[in-house]
């Protein structure tokens, strides 16, 4: 074969050649090369077994052999599978064909891991009849070269290392085991610190990256989010050296391509024009949102952010992920097309839905996966969209009526006519139905016309009142004022910029929309310069607080920590609350985009390197000026002890030998040790506090169940119950003063206060049985029998009232010594009564004489509830009005009754006359 055109082994490598480095016709002469002495040995020799072709600025050459220095250009390298010489019969039987791109680990790593380990590692056949050795050195090679290529190693490249060397990083997986490597091979300690610094932040979101596919678009939607968090940390740290500019942009840029074929292969899945339309509108929508925010994520970090962050600005322009917003727009186009064709179907009576049914109105997409964007398959998308223009043309003309026939009906509420214009906008946007709608079109802009009016209205009589006030900015919940407008005017500006965005996409061919379009813009400056001037007052003002020293933002590293106010005892901490608002400030004000200057930022990262003490500490401050608040107050002598050890390590918060230097800020270790001996003896407080009160608590209880307990039924739970008591007083009498055991009820000895309770407990039986044979009120009654004998008397009021139909207030209670009390409905016969401070024999007072007794017994009387109208057994003037007291003691009064005393009532008062129960 002299001429090389007729040999079809060489026109196989001329061919193949020319594809692969883009050769134009005219400049690729094959006669030339027919007579290569290279080709001719690599076809004509069997034992040469390699033809090497590379292309550099030189032009085309062939070799035998491969060159280490071939690297730097494109190789493409025919090699033979057996050593035979090679004929038309052989061709293609024994060539291999093979490139090379970038470096031969680059090649050899990615034929690894793209073709020979899934064919022989995950497909069944192959995998079953590969010797699990082979297997795990394929595996472990794999791995290997992907740590040789992310580290671009001295030993096997020219290349030396470099950060920025992104060749090996094809995915966001890729990147984060970079930094593992990193940390465990560093060739210094401070390299290895700041790759594992890298490392924790990026563990955030490895996991999910490295699976997932098995993730739902729901979860790639919050992901995305996370991400986002993660790459501005990983950017606004300042504790290591920074994170490359250009890794960071070849992150962000794999970090898309990697949403990007999610989604894709996430949609394929379904059968995106005959699947249930809820279903596929849900997949597009988070499809659509995974590739929106990401969008917008990296716009405004690098637009935004990063570029206003003075530690490490962003310098090139903002990275704009185009090829994941073509594929969001894309599947916007998608879902409008089904969303059409349903509205279309939701118009069309049944009788025409053929018109538009399944099989015919999707056929221009047959064959054509919509969700694969790319250039080449743009033509072919906007080609089978408009022939499904064309076929849904007629249906669009008959409903186009009904809709403004709809829309006409509820034009009248602002409100609705919006929200019936959002919900068919994709039927609004065709233009058959968009001119059918032009009068309610204008008319939906005169009513966003007036919306843009009412919202610079609620701007101009807010923007200078107080958050909060009717005439002030909407108040949130834990923002400052500053961080508060700045949020209400982002509000609003989103509110204005959503009318934009509907005015936009509906109405943009009506006459009236450039006036819109500019009041609306104007009214978005002036919302964004309010923001601004909002930011620059507290800017100045916090930094004409940073020179005063009583603003409570200066925090020296070198003052106390702590100390005791001279004038109320309180505990104060030297870290005023306004640091606390300014780290939070610092923090949202941050978060919506703005740059916090220097001197403002140096002062906010002192606070927050105390900020955890801080709080710790005004923990405890808070502790110790509110325990006396927590304490029965009965007990708080028994917590005197510990209150005074507590209080003494406050005082004594020295350091040092000798404990000469007070604690600071800037010394952390004595800082630590001294914290913690403040929460050991808080601790030790609170748990003393804890349970003297769960003691109190225990009797509490105890009490009420005796309390509960049918003496003459039970009476030996009721010494159970008893003893239980006295075992409880017993363990706790040594810790517990007087004081707090006298609060219960009763003397201080149980045994003669339980006597009195079932003394009271047996009568009251009495009482109920009496009561039953409806005898009690003709009986001599001991009120000193009740426990609560005002609520036996006011029931007797009660039901008297009830009796004569009369009201409570109109009754007043009476006693008589002169007989029965004919002017009572329901009168009771008293016993029981003791007098101190004078005497009476059932006529009138008299004085006691140097041998009288100083309490007598008083004779039985009648008592009962009378009209106020009507006069009582005794006249006022001969009168005095005496307490009834339970006891002695004179601490609760049951009721007051007028005992006749023959006038000059002031001589009783003085002598101390009273009535009081007698004791059971």
């Amino acid at each position: 074969m002299a001429n090389g055109s007729a040999d079809v082994r060489k026109l196989f490598i001329f061919t193949t050649t020319q594809n692969y480095f883009g050769l134009m016709s005219e400049l690729w002469d094959q006669q030339l090369w027919s007579h290569c002495l290279e080709i001719n040995n690599f076809l004509d020799d069997g034992n040469q077994m390699l033809l090497r072709v590379q292309r550099s600025d030189a032009g085309i050459s062939f070799s035998n052999t491969v060159d280490f220095g071939d690297t730097k250009d494109k190789v493409l390298v025919f090699f033979k599978l057996r050593p035979e010489v090679i004929t038309d019969k052989n061709l293609h039987d024994n060539i291999l064909v093979s490139s090379m791109l970038e470096s031969p680990i680059s090649s050899l790593y990615q034929a690894v891991r793209q073709v020979f380990a899934p064919v022989l590692l995950k497909d069944q056949e192959w995998s079953r009849n590969f010797d699990p050795k082979l297997q795990s050195l394929l595996s472990e090679l794999e791995a290997g070269l992907g740590i040789v290529l992310r580290r671009s190693d001295t030993n096997l490249s020219k290349l030396k290392f470099k950060e920025d060397d992104t060749r090996g990083i094809l995915t966001p997986s890729d990147e984060f085991q970079f930094w593992i490597e990193q940390a465990h091979r560093g060739n210094k300690q401070i390299s290895k610190e700041r790759a594992n610094y890298f490392k924790e932040l990026f563990e955030t979101i490895a996991r999910e990256f490295y699976n997932l596919d098995s993730l739902s678009l729901i979860e790639v939607v919050d992901l995305v989010e996370t991400t986002r968090d993660v790459v501005d940390d990983v950017w606004r740290q300042t504790e290591h050296d920074h994170y490359p500019e250009s890794r960071m942009l070849h992150l962000l840029d794999i970090i898309g391509g990697s949403f990007g074929r999610f989604v894709q292969k996430k949609l394929e899945t379904l059968n995106l024009w005959e699947d249930p339309y809820h279903l596929v509108k849900e997949s597009l929508k988070a499809g659509i949102s995974i590739c929106e925010q990401w969008v917008r994520v990296c716009n405004h970090l690098t637009g935004q952010v990063w570029q206003r962050y003075v530690p490490h600005p962003w310098k090139n322009e903002k990275y704009f992920p185009e090829t994941l917003d073509k594929l969001g727009k894309r599947l916007e186009e998608v879902l409008a097309v089904r969303t059409i064709h349903e509205k279309l179907l939701y118009f069309l009576p049944s009788s025409e839905e053929k018109i538009i049914c399944h099989p015919r109105v999707f056929e221009p997409f047959t064959g054509l996966n919509p969700v694969q964007y790319n250039p080449y398959t743009e033509p072919l998308w906007k080609a089978a969209v408009s022939q499904y223009e064309k076929i849904i043309a007629p249906a669009e003309q008959k409903i186009a009526g009904k809709l403004k026939n709809y829309i006409s009906e509820i034009q009248d509420s602002p409100q609705q006519l919006l929200q019936a214009f959002l919900k068919y906008k994709e039927l609004v946007k065709r233009p058959t139905i968009s001119r059918e709608l032009m009068l309610e079109r204008e008319t939906l802009l005169a009513r966003l016309v007036d919306s843009v009016k009412d919202f610079r209205l609620d701007f101009e009589n807010r923007c200078r009142g107080t958050p909060g006030d009717a005439s002030g900015p909407l108040s949130g919940k834990n923002l400052s004022e500053v961080v508060n407008n700045i949020v209400w005017v982002r509000q609003l500006e989103l509110k204005v910029d959503d009318t934009l965005k509907i005015a936009e996409a509906l109405l943009s061919d009506l006459s009236g929309f450039r006036c819109f379009h500019r009041s609306a813009e104007d009214l978005l400056d002036q919302l964004k310069l309010y923001e601004q001037e909002q930011f620059d007052d507290w800017s100045r003002d916090i930094q004409s607080g940073l020179s005063d020293s009583r603003s409570g933002l200066c925090i020296e590293a070198s003052s106390r920590i702590m100390e005791l106010d001279s004038n109320d005892g309180s505990l104060k901490v030297h870290y005023s609350d306004r640091l606390v608002i300014l780290l939070r400030e610092v923090r949202q004000l941050s978060a919506l985009g703005f740059v916090i200057p220097a001197k403002i930022q140096q002062v906010a990262n002192i606070a927050q390197k105390f900020c955890k003490q801080a709080i710790i500490l005004k923990q405890v401050a808070h502790f110790y000026n509110s325990i006396d608040q927590q304490m029965i107050q009965s007990q708080r002598p028994m917590m005197l002890q510990s209150a005074l050890a507590f209080e003494q390590i406050i005082k004594n918060s020295k350091t040092g030998s000798g404990g000469k230097s007070q604690i600071t800020w800037d010394n952390p270790k004595e800082l630590e040790g001294y914290i913690q001996k403040l929460q050991n003896a808080a601790e030790r407080l609170a748990t003393e506090n804890r349970k003297l009160r769960k003691w109190h608590t225990t009797f509490c209880e105890k009490v009420v169940v005796l309390m509960n307990v049918d003496l003459l039924r039970q009476q030996q739970r009721w010494k159970d119950g008893l003893q239980e008591l006295r075992t409880g007083l017993a363990t706790v009498e040594a810790q517990c003063p007087l004081a707090w055991q006298s609060k219960w009820e009763g003397p201080e000895d149980p045994l003669q206060y339980l006597r009195g309770l079932v003394a009271r407990a047996v009568a009251i039986q009495n009482w109920v049985d009496k009561a039953e044979k409806q005898t009690l009120l003709s009986e001599t009654l001991d009120l000193s029998e009740l426990f609560h004998p005002d609520t036996f008397l006011n029931a007797l009021r009660q039901e008297t009232a009830r009796a004569v139909g009369r009201s409570v207030d109109s009754l007043k209670f009476v006693a008589s010594w002169k007989g029965r009390l004919q002017e009572a409905k329901l009168p009771i016969k008293i016993s029981g009564l003791l007098l101190e401070g004078c005497s009476f024999d059932g006529n009138r007072l008299s004085e006691n004489q140097h041998d009288s007794p100083s309490v007598t017994s008083v004779l039985p009387c009648f008592m009962g509830w009378i009209p106020q109208d009507v006069c009582g057994p005794y006249s006022p003037d001969e009168c005095i009005s005496l307490p009834v007291y339970t006891s002695a003691e004179r601490d609760r009064v049951v009721t007051n009754i007028d005992v006749p005393c023959g006038g000059n009532q002031d001589q009783w008062i003085q002598c101390g006359a009273a009535l009081f129960l007698k004791t059971q």
